[in-house]
């Protein structure tokens, strides 16, 4: 690779870090040009050398985020129960920690309202990304899994995303915590 690619690659890296941290704690029109670019430390101009817009960048975005995130509380287990891996899975995720630092926190939680309100690219993006995620809760190919493995592992990440945008969204710091150990709880009886 030359050092212009290197740099090229670089930069992209840069940018998508920059704009992955905005995605998620400023929601996507948080993550305009200008800003992710000065976040990045490039200027503006050189984000059309890696992007074609604003839009592409935010798919690109929540990839990167999530990719970042994904890995971070997706672990592969090694010989432990589905009870085990999914009641584990639920503790790294249902976390204060999680719930406080939005800039490396899950985009499935800190996007899926304005995903829902988001144009057809985005929700492919947004719909590949969660696919891959339970996946890796999974630990095999979504779209092999049997009905009932499939509906356990659809029903854990709607109350993992679902506990952590609730704890996230009430005033009540008691409440909030509340909402994580109710989801700590309940995934251990989707688990068993």
């Amino acid at each position: 690779m030359t050092i212009r690619a290197t740099k090229k690659q670089e930069s992209r890296k840069q940018i998508l870090e920059a704009a992955a941290k905005r995605i998620r704690t400023e929601g996507i029109n948080g993550a305009g040009i200008a800003a992710v670019m000065d976040d990045a430390g490039l200027t503006h101009g050189a984000f059309y050398s890696h992007f074609e817009n604003k839009d592409e960048l935010a798919r690109a975005a929540l990839v990167e985020a999530l990719q970042n995130s994904r890995n971070g509380w997706t672990s592969k287990s090694t010989n432990t129960s589905w009870r085990e891996r999914l009641a584990g899975l639920a503790k790294r995720y249902l976390t204060k920690a999680h719930r406080a630092n939005l800039s490396n926190s899950c985009a499935l939680a800190t996007l899926c309202s304005e995903a829902a309100r988001s144009d057809d690219a985005f929700k492919s993006t947004y719909e590949s990304e969660l696919i891959k995620t339970l996946t890796e809760v999974a630990e095999q190919d979504f779209d092999t899994l049997d009905e009932k493995q499939s509906q356990d592992v659809l029903a854990f990440m709607s109350l993992i995303v679902g506990s952590m945008v609730l704890s996230r969204a009430v005033k009540s710091r008691d409440l909030s915590d509340k909402l994580l150990i109710a989801g700590k709880n309940a995934a251990n009886r989707i688990a068993d």
